[in-house]
């Protein structure tokens, strides 16, 4: 006897039956709402940075005269507010052009396909810290492992889904060993972290001293604060052995950081509060010197004008 197939079959539903054409395709299309930004929340935990900067001027009076010409996108929460999921720098452009709502997309997502849909829209900036970097792939990373269907404890072997680490890699153009070291960089002190931004501290390094407890972390930024130099890839390494084998102490970190460089050039530490605030206070650690520089430039200009007035005389 034949296997017989059964034949599953769709009924349309009320409202396709009581609707039109029109209504339909209407109803397909992107809805586009002004919001109040009063209901609307930033994501939370959102990893990347909205700064009052220049950028951020310019974006404002761009929104002040023209509008928000690019919608945010937001999605709708359990209490009636809305949840922003990309758009937080016109959020913030909108506030201050003085607006009081924003053009948004509505879209229905949970959670994780939230933070996923976040930290892939939020990548589309030209600039993006090592910071961010490293806070939005643990986001996405934590999201993908819980999204349906993806096995609980995923294997070092491949399987059907692919490992998480590796998917993320391919999808953002990094290698799976370079998410994992952006990730460590969460394990750092603020203090420590920042100066990554900064690019005071190389990648490597910093990965080392994230393996370090935070306590010690902050006797090795004192240390960095008070000699005015950071640790090799080689020094932050023997660092994190003698802290794993419990031997690494004020007085050992900084022995190793004094400990001079291969190819170090002299240089002029500038100690104390005496010169920390002559400094512009938004002015970042890695253009002290060039401001420094500029200064001496400007001063050595004015030395000479003086010299020659009392030649003149």
């Amino acid at each position: 006897m034949p296997n017989e197939k059964s034949i599953e079959m769709r009924l349309p539903s009320l409202d396709e039956l009581f609707s039109s054409q029109e209504e339909r395709d209407d109803a397909k299309l992107k809805r586009i709402y002004e919001i109040s930004l009063a209901d609307i929340d930033p994501f939370p935990d959102h990893p990347f940075r909205v700064q009052d900067d220049e950028d951020m001027m310019n974006l404002a009076e761009s929104v002040r005269m023209n509008g928000v010409l690019t919608p945010a996108t937001v999605r709708k929460k359990e209490d009636g507010r809305y949840e922003l999921l990309s758009g937080h720098r016109r959020y913030r452009a909108c506030q201050l052009a003085g607006l009081d709502s924003l053009r948004c997309e509505v879209v229905d997502m949970n959670r994780d396909e939230a933070t996923i849909y976040m930290v892939e829209s939020n990548f589309q900036r030209t600039k993006i810290l090592p910071s961010e970097k490293a806070f939005a792939y643990k986001m996405r990373l934590d999201a993908m492992k819980r999204l349906p269907g993806r096995p609980r404890n995923e294997s070092p072997v491949a399987t059907n889904f692919g490992r998480s680490d590796v998917e993320l890699g391919e999808r953002v153009g990094e290698s799976k060993d370079q998410i994992r070291r952006y990730i460590r960089l969460t394990e750092l002190i603020p203090e420590l972290l920042d100066m990554v931004d900064e690019g005071q501290i190389a990648m490597r390094p910093a990965v080392e001293l994230s393996y370090i407890p935070k306590l010690t972390q902050g006797h090795i930024w004192e240390c960095i604060e008070m000699e005015q130099c950071t640790p090799s890839h080689a020094q932050a390494k023997r660092m994190r052995q003698m802290s794993e084998n419990g031997k690494l102490t004020p007085e050992s970190i900084e022995a190793i950081m004094v400990e001079e460089k291969p190819n170090q050039k002299e240089r002029i530490v500038l100690r104390g509060d005496r010169f920390s605030r002559l400094f512009p206070p938004d002015l970042p650690v890695s253009k002290r010197e060039d401001y420094v520089a500029a200064a001496m430039e400007f001063y050595g200009r004015h030395r000479q004008r003086q010299r020659e007035r009392d030649d003149a005389r």
